[in-house]
Parts: structure tokens; C-alpha cells; sequence
């Protein structure tokens, strides 16, 4: 599976408002220019994710967009799913179905099928367990390490 570069975009977009402080929207501009995504397509991600739940906007002096849910209630998988959809590596597991494989004469007993779900189940579980929350400690944490700044917390 390869993320789109939309999905890929959405995910720096989050990342950066799930930085910022909760009270203050983000103009797109704003986010556009410091994440260096063009400007158009970040609107169309930004009003897919307000649709999927994942933001909120306000309009008027001090708008802009932020996050709906804490970073830790938005899972990768979620958000995956709203811009690309069901994330399955074959027809047959995804939901809603979207019909067999032409290969198949056995879904049942289809090897393929079988190998695929076992890798659909832990990847949508490993996608819906980690949260923007995760990305974004994940990342501060590298930038610190890179840093030379030790972090003696427990």
C-alpha cells in the first residue's frame, strides 16, 4: 500500500495543527506555505477532513481551520480511510465489498485471500491504533534525538 500524496499532505496538515495551540485556528495560507503544499489541493483535503469529521472551521476575522478531537482521537486509519477508503490489499476483504477477484474460483479456500486478510487485519489494526498524537511524539522526539537534547523524563 502507497499513500497517496493527498493522504500524505493531510497527514503534514494535522501534524502541524495538532501543534499549534487548540484555541487558535490556522488560515490555509498559513498551513499551505509552511508545509509547502499548493494551496487549492490543501483547500479540497481540508474540506474532505471537515466532512469526515477530523476538523472544524471557522469563518470571520480569527478563522481558520483546527482540529475537531484531540490528537490522540484521531487514528491514521481513520483519516487514511476518508481521503482513500477502505485500505484492503484485495476486492474481496474490502468493506463495503466491492466484489471478488476475477482470479478467484474459491474465495473460501483462496490462498491469496486468506494470506491477505491475516496482513489486512494487522495493518487496519496497527492503522487504527496509532494516533496523530503518536505521529506527532514520534516526530518531536526524532527532532530532539537529532538535536542532541536528551529528554529525562518519565
Amino acid at each position: 500500500m502507497n499513500l497517496s500524496k493527498k493522504t500524505k499532505y493531510a497527514l503534514k496538515a494535522l501534524q502541524y495543527l495538532a501543534e499549534q495551540p487548540a484555541d487558535q485556528p490556522v488560515l490555509i495560507a498559513e498551513l499551505a506555505a509552511h508545509e509547502n503544499i499548493p494551496k487549492k489541493f490543501l483547500e479540497f483535503i481540508l474540506l474532505t477532513l471537515r466532512k469526515g469529521g477530523i476538523l472544524q472551521s471557522r469563518v470571520g476575522k480569527g478563522g481558520g481551520y483546527s482540529l475537531a478531537l484531540p490528537p490522540a482521537g484521531i487514528s491514521i486509519g481513520s483519516v487514511i480511510r476518508i481521503l482513500e477508503g477502505d485500505i484492503a490489499p484485495v476486492p474481496c476483504l474490502s468493506s463495503p465489498r466491492q466484489g471478488s477477484c476475477e482470479e478467484c474460483r474459491d474465495e473460501q479456500s483462496c490462498g491469496i485471500r486468506l494470506v491477505m486478510a491475516d496482513i489486512h487485519d494487522v495493518l487496519t489494526a496497527t492503522l487504527d491504533r496509532l494516533t496523530l498524537a503518536d505521529m506527532v511524539e514520534r516526530s518531536r522526539a526524532e527532532r530532539a534525538r537529532h538535536q542532541g537534547i536528551v529528554d529525562f523524563s518519565i
